[in-house]
């Protein structure tokens, strides 16, 4: 199979019809990007909502550019509840469920293997060549597994000649779904066979706008690839955090200093080794987690992946002991920024979120803001923190501001916002200028050799 793919035409004139099974956070923009590219696509989705919303033209979820690609394709851009309907009128069908993760840490794959039942069962009426891609994350065995019995059964046919499997995971982050779809890194593709990755590979260059490296192989091994992935990169994260909690405590040690060095070796590169908080959201923390189950299942101990872990739940806990060691629980706290990350309303496990809680059940008045995020988190907050309508208003009362998102509005803090009253403000983003400050506020940086080496101060202790 080849690494880097020279596309064949393999469709002749006239491009395959498409339908995206799923148009939640990822299946919508994937469904809009397509259909801007010029293919026609129907959606699938049993949430009336998000199936109305597509028909009407509208977003059925919040994500950057994601409406202005529905307006570019909506002429080619359908949705509907009803999967036979969908399957019948095209050629390539696209499954974009969740997998939960299951008591275990492993993904279940319940949701795909009743779409791609769903899709078996439509392909009876249907004559001709019919290629099934499986973009939900899924565990190494799955899709030559039970994915490919459920279709077989449900299709009556075996796959090969009339019918074709891939395993085909996207590598996006929410917030810059549009954009990572159209610029990924590279494409990888686990195939049933050389039709079936050829035609996708064919799809794909032509609705990407770059030209990236194909990786075409077997089930199993881009099914580890896609896990093992997000492994390496929540271990470059924890690794930064890792080095600045040394920095912490060592007199005249920066760690941005230090990974800005240390990331200009192209064996280790700048992507992800920025020491600041934890990892969060809905694929990190999960597919880390699915990494080191996958170990356990199989006899082998993944200790990377569960160190990794290890470290990033202990980020939570040292900002907490900063605002420990400077200010007792008498003092109002105000925290900006509840989302995993900028740009989106999500706040799966989410640093902020769990900041928040944790000042709060230490005795500390918290105030929190978000400028998308505010309430998906107070869903999970409730009564024990105090929403603020704007950074001004949330910052108005504090002794102590933590920025735990790094959105930009929150860089344009400025002694104006805070007042004239003593102002800690703890930044392991950097993005706050502390010439802007003024010399009331006294700006933290975790990582920066900032944090008074008095551990029986801090708030774990004090909680014990």
């Amino acid at each position: 199979m080849p690494d880097t793919y020279t596309a064949s035409a393999t469709w002749g004139r006239d491009k395959p019809r498409l339908s995206v099974i799923g148009l939640g956070k990822l299946g919508s923009p994937m469904a809009a990007v397509f259909a801007t590219k010029g293919f026609e696509v129907a959606g699938v989705d049993l949430n009336r909502h998000f199936v109305d919303a597509l028909n009407a033209g509208r977003a059925p979820v919040d994500e950057p550019q994601l409406q202005d690609h529905i307006d570019r394709g909506r002429a080619r851009l359908r949705a509907t509840t009803d999967m036979a309907e969908a399957v019948l009128a095209t050629d390539i069908s696209f499954i974009i469920v969740p997998t939960p993760s299951n008591s275990l840490g492993l993904f279940s794959n319940r949701f795909v293997v009743n779409a791609v039942r769903a899709i078996g069962q439509a392909l009876r009426g249907k004559q001709g060549y019919h290629l099934v891609v499986v973009t939900s994350t899924v565990m190494p065995g799955s899709t030559g597994g039970e994915i490919r019995t459920a279709l077989e059964e449900a299709s009556g046919r075996k796959v090969g000649a009339e019918l074709g499997l891939c395993y085909n995971p996207e590598f996006i982050a929410l917030g810059t779904v549009v954009r990572d779809m159209l610029h990924p890194d590279f494409l990888l593709i686990g195939e049933s066979d050389d039709k079936a990755g050829c035609l996708l590979s064919d799809v794909y260059r032509h609705s990407i706008d770059v030209a990236p490296v194909f990786r075409r192989m077997n089930f199993v091994n881009a099914e580890l690839a896609k896990i093992a992935v997000n492994t390496f990169v929540t271990t470059k994260i924890s690794y930064a955090n890792m080095l600045g909690e040394l920095c912490d405590r060592l007199p005249g040690a920066d760690a941005n200093v230090v990974t800005q060095a240390i990331g200009s070796d192209s064996r280790i590169g700048m992507k992800y080794i920025r020491p600041a908080i934890g990892y969060g959201g809905p694929c990190f923390p999960r597919d880390n987690k699915a990494f080191a189950a996958l170990g356990r299942k199989l006899g082998v101990v993944c200790d990377l992946a569960e160190a990794t872990d290890k470290v990033n739940h202990r980020q939570v806990q040292r900002i907490l002991d900063v605002v420990g060691l400077f200010h007792d629980s008498s003092a109002e706290v105000a925290v900006l920024g509840l989302s995993y990350k900028p740009a989106t309303p999500v706040v799966e496990e989410s640093q902020g979120v769990a900041v928040s809680l944790g000042l709060a059940d230490a005795g500390y008045s918290v105030t929190v803001f978000d400028p998308q995020a505010q309430a998906n988190a107070l869903a999970v907050l409730g009564d024990k923190v105090i929403p603020a309508e704007t950074l001004a208003a949330a910052v108005a009362r504090a002794a102590v501001v933590v920025v735990m998102t790094p959105w930009p509005e929150f860089a344009a803090l400025d002694a104006a916002t805070l007042g004239d009253r003593p102002v800690l403000v703890v930044d392991p983003w950097r993005i706050v200028d502390a010439q802007r400050l003024g010399p009331q506020a006294t700006l933290v940086n975790p990582g920066q050799a900032a944090i008074p080496a008095r551990r029986g101060h801090a708030l774990s202790q004090a909680a014990e």
